[in-house]
């Protein structure tokens, strides 16, 4: 555990204290691993979790300024977002310290600033007391589970960032989420609600709205004011001149958002959600004779799981949207660690992988190779495939740059010009240097393959590098007396 006498931040103080706390992290596995060339030396990780099948790496960025949460506004909501967005690409998620008095309120914040987030962000309390569990539950359910969202972990669940609020000031389980059930419970195993995940329908990447007004006010209701309503979004019917100066507010571009005053339920919508056919649920627990709610969920989930990925292999993009709506995980991973976003992918059917995406496909999720849907996109060449990922926040910054840079090596050597185009519109370098520190251009040359040397040429390839002994590309086109090559590469673009 972590005490604190006092409960004013300081600065340095929580990295010193984990680097000897055996719980958070591993310091015999850290020094296995400092051998390894590459290897970040500044990083921490978590022991291994019996819940989970990988490691959790993690680094902790401080602040200059160390603040209590009741003095923060909205530059510090902006701050931490835009420091977010800086390393989006680099982390599979984000854990942010945070103190309880301001927590819902930057996790509500945070999620509307960021749009189409891929990854998770998860405020969490100040490291006494309880904290380091919050902690390490927080840093395996941001590393190691899809969720797309800015969350909060208190007291062993994991609830929705806006749905949040402290409910009291001096008990251990402060928060609470009246509206809407925990995304995950931290007991004995991690329970993950899946159907309670908030799924992208767009196909669009992470964009950060850092723009916020200070100039916003809560009005509570009561006969002659409006915005927080009555039951499920009630205002007096009676009261033209309200009607009026709210039309009044909408023509001239002001935001109206209408919430309840009750602290569960919500204001009455249009939108109502998908209708589920039962009839192979009834079945499934008739025949099977399956009693618990649980042990049925669990079954007819890994049923329509297999469905899905029956209708992704024949083709069926009906199918494929009628598994969705009947409950099938959209990122399911088999043994190896596959997707259905990654089957579809491999199979080269766009309309269900843009389907899927619309249906929260998350493009971060990697194999157990650490494939990911991109570089199962280049394997294919797809070009297609690869943009329309790029359109969702793909991105090869989270691969390990040593097996890009193989793939890079291996298409030049072997001519693979579609290849090399693949990998970079995915956005691989390709000045990208191997263990020799050769480049692609390098490879193209030993190897003997003009249209590659060409291509390299056309799209920017340093042939000023120079490898392990001293030799640029254009030394070895010379050596080996390749006329053709070595006039590409002296030929001004």
């Amino acid at each position: 555990m972590f005490w604190f006498t006092v409960l004013i931040p300081q600065k340095g103080a929580f990295e010193n204290l984990i680097r000897g706390y055996p719980q958070l992290h591993d310091h015999a596995f850290w020094r296995h691993r400092l051998s390894e060339p590459g290897f970040d030396t500044t990083c921490l990780v978590l022991p291994e979790a019996k819940d989970m099948d990988l490691r959790i790496f993690y680094k902790i960025l401080e602040y200059d300024t160390l603040l209590d949460s009741s003095n923060m506004t909205e530059a510090q909501w902006i701050q931490m977002a835009e420091t977010i967005m800086k390393h989006y690409e680099e982390y599979d998620g984000f854990v942010v310290l945070h103190g309880t008095d301001t927590m819902s309120y930057t996790a509500s914040a945070l999620s509307f600033m960021f749009e189409n987030i891929g990854k998770c962000v998860i405020p969490i309390f100040e490291p006494r007391s309880d904290g380091s569990d919050n902690f390490v539950s927080s840093l395996l359910i941001a590393g190691g589970l899809n969720i797309p969202e800015v969350t909060v972990f208190f007291g062993s669940k994991l609830f929705r960032g806006n749905r949040v609020r402290k409910i009291s000031a001096h008990n251990l389980y402060a928060f609470d989420s009246p509206n809407c059930p925990p995304l995950v419970e931290v007991g004995l195993d991690i329970e993950f609600n899946k159907k309670a995940v908030f799924k992208p329908t767009v196909i669009e990447k992470c964009q950060l709205h850092a723009k916020m007004s200070k100039n916003v006010g809560l009005l509570r209701i009561f006969p002659s004011v409006v915005l927080e309503s009555y039951g499920a979004g009630n205002i007096p019917s009676n009261r033209q001149d309200l009607f009026d100066e709210i039309a009044a507010a909408v023509k001239r571009g002001v935001i109206i958002v209408n919430i309840t005053q009750c602290a569960t339920g919500a204001v009455a919508s249009p939108l109502y959600e998908t209708g589920r056919d039962n009839t192979l649920i009834d079945a499934l627990a008739g025949s099977l004779n399956i009693q618990s709610p649980k042990k049925l969920i669990e079954v007819t989930e890994k049923v329509f799981n297999a469905l899905l990925l029956y209708a992704i292999e024949h083709d069926d993009d009906r199918a494929v949207k009628k598994m969705l709506d009947m409950g099938a995980d959209v990122n399911a991973q088999n043994s190896e660690g596959r997707t259905p976003l990654h089957e579809a992918i491999l199979k080269g059917k766009k309309p269900i992988v843009e389907n899927l995406l619309r249906n929260g496909a998350s493009v971060h999720l990697k194999t157990r190779c650490g494939e990911s849907p991109l570089v199962t996109a280049i394997h294919g060449d797809d070009l297609e495939l690869i943009s329309l990922l790029l359109q969702c926040g793909a991105h090869l910054s989270n691969i390990d740059q040593k097996s890009v840079s193989e793939l890079l090596s291996l298409a030049a050597r072997s001519g693979a010009v579609k290849k090399l185009e693949s990998l970079r519109m995915a956005g691989a370098d390709l000045n990208m240097t191997d263990e020799l520190r050769q480049t692609p251009l390098h490879k193209a040359v030993l190897c003997n393959f003009p249209s590659v040397v060409k291509y390299l040429i056309e799209h920017g390839a340093d042939s000023n590098i120079q490898d392990v002994i001293s030799c640029t590309p254009l030394d070895y086109a010379l050596k080996l007396d390749r006329r053709e090559i070595a006039d590409m590469i002296n030929k001004p673009n």
